[in-house]
């Protein structure tokens, strides 16, 4: 299987983004590309897709891509504290997030890295692979690289928040999708601003991209600011972006910037995405359709086990 790099919308969701266009034979392309959505496959014709190719030095084979999903989970939490431990719905919040990220497609492997004996006894009660980190990392990301930095057969590593049992394990395959762009060092996910009330909010992180669908900046302020006039959040392709906090690496970049002190553009936002961009990383962002729901309060964990309780009364019915 081989792969090109192209920009299109899909037909059914309306998103638009760098996917990855599948085709069964070497080159010349195939008449018909298979073209992958999140939530979505969908066939056009050669004609119809030529002029979006990019150009790219090599199709790149999926098996040639190994990558693994790491999901640092710890047990303090100012406002929730313990939650990987949840289990109102008869399972760990964990383990709600490692069988999500075991759907999507793209990894050979799920690991849960943490600091605190209870999560990884939980981890391996439920049949997970847990690994034990250090106590003093700084962030996510750094708990993620030390793990990373002992998968040596790995080219690709996904960082999946360990309080997002419902992200959409389509939405996970997407990003190991972008990163079979050369070019790329990162992968990441937005979601369409559609209110005033996210686009001003400085707890929403904004993105905004050039027309390789590559991060530009990331911002807490409304960007891009639209000077005259008002937003249009109806417009398409969707001109205001919402940053979701899941990322792609490429492992040997990864293990570069967990080395690297903060950026200045980082510290003054803080967001660490910055520091990416500020030493000249690229960053491929691609556009779902809707938001993942994190949990980060008490209101937040029993919005999950309502949702939960009700597609398993769904299912049975």
């Amino acid at each position: 299987m081989l792969y090109y790099t192209i920009n299109v919308k899909c037909p059914h969701c309306q998103c638009e983004c760098p996917r990855a266009v599948e085709a069964e034979a070497e080159p010349p392309p195939p008449a018909i590309f298979t073209i992958r959505c999140p939530n979505h496959d969908f066939g056009l014709p050669r004609a119809a897709v030529a002029s979006l190719i990019h150009a790219i030095p090599h199709p790149t084979r999926r098996s040639a891509m190994r990558a693994a999903i790491v999901i640092p989970a710890r047990f303090a939490s100012s406002r929730l504290p313990g939650k990987p431990l949840l289990r109102e719905t008869g399972k760990y919040l964990i383990q709600h997030v490692f069988e999500q990220a075991q759907k999507a497609k793209c990894a050979s492997d799920v690991i849960v890295a943490t600091d605190d004996e209870r999560i990884f006894a939980a981890v391996r009660e439920f049949g997970g692979r847990p690994v034990m980190t250090r106590a003093d990392h700084a962030s996510g990301t750094d708990r993620v690289a030390e793990v990373a930095a002992h998968l040596a057969a790995v080219d690709v590593v996904i960082n999946l928040q360990g309080d997002e049992p419902q992200l959409d394990p389509g939405a996970i395959d997407l990003l190991a999708d972008l990163m079979r762009d050369p070019g790329s060092d990162m992968a990441t996910l937005a979601v369409p601003i559609t209110d005033p009330e996210a686009y001003y909010s400085p707890n929403v992180v904004k993105v905004v991209c050039d027309d390789r669908g590559r991060a530009l900046y990331f911002s807490r302020s409304p960007i891009p600011m639209v000077r005259d006039g008002t937003p249009d959040f109806a417009a398409q392709p969707p001109r205001f972006l919402q940053h979701l906090g899941v990322y792609a690496y490429r492992r040997n970049f990864l293990l570069k910037i967990a080395g690297t002190p903060p950026h200045p553009l980082e510290q003054s936002e803080k967001l660490e995405q910055l520091r990416v961009l500020g030493i000249g990383g690229t960053i491929n962002v691609g556009i779902v359709a809707k938001a993942h729901r994190g949990v980060d309060t008490p209101a937040d964990y029993a919005e999950f086990v309502r949702w939960y309780r009700e597609s398993q009364t769904r299912r049975v019915a």
